[in-house]
């Protein structure tokens, strides 16, 4: 399994990002959603600006087809496309969790911006047949507040959206209407 980055789009507004369509091939994602719903440990979150449920998939045992997606090879692969397409130094993978959004669920404005603890992410989207009427859209800010949005995303299934946290990576996920919004989130920082 590697993904395809073969259709990322990069953009600097507003803030340093990248979007890219069938990054993971249907069988990959297949068998990940197959796992997420029958198998996987997952633990709700609440936190001030959302709600969902989560877990780091570095932390579980995971069968085959899906330990391939956090094999040594696939995470240099992710962290070497975020480097070159957003003019990053070396990085080194933090986390690799996954998460899932359920009807009423919302991810309000917020930057993740922590410190040098995290400084890149990639998002991979993992829902079948996903619809603008079912929520869960990915907005983008050009500031911490809701009027400021630039550009609204499908969650479409197996794209992928990389992007460098910074004080100004505002963004959110709308409301979930039906259906259960599902993402690998791999996180990284810049190398020692």
């Amino acid at each position: 399994m590697t993904p395809d980055f073969t259709n990322a789009e990069t953009r600097d507004t507003p803030f340093p990002h990248f979007r890219v369509a069938d990054l993971l091939s249907e069988a990959t994602a297949d068998a990940m959603l197959d796992w997420l719903d029958a198998d996987a440990p997952w633990k709700l979150r609440i936190a001030s600006f959302y709600e969902q449920h989560e877990f780091s998939i570095l932390a579980c045992s995971a069968p085959g087809a899906i330990a391939q997606l956090v094999s040594a090879p696939v995470i240099a692969r992710i962290g070497e496309e975020l480097s070159a397409r957003l003019r990053a130094p070396k990085l080194q993978l933090v986390d690799v969790c996954a998460h899932r959004l359920v009807a009423g669920q919302t991810i309000r404005v917020h930057n993740d911006y922590i410190g040098e603890a995290e400084s890149h992410r990639l998002v991979v989207q993992l829902n079948r047949g996903w619809s603008v009427e079912q929520g869960g859209l990915l907005m983008l800010f050009c500031e911490d507040d809701p009027a400021s949005v630039t550009d609204v995303l499908l969650p479409a299934h197996r794209s992928a959206f990389g992007f460098e946290i910074s004080e100004r990576s505002h963004h959110a996920v709308s409301t979930i209407h039906a259906g259960q919004r599902d993402t690998l989130v791999y996180t990284y920082r810049k190398a020692a």
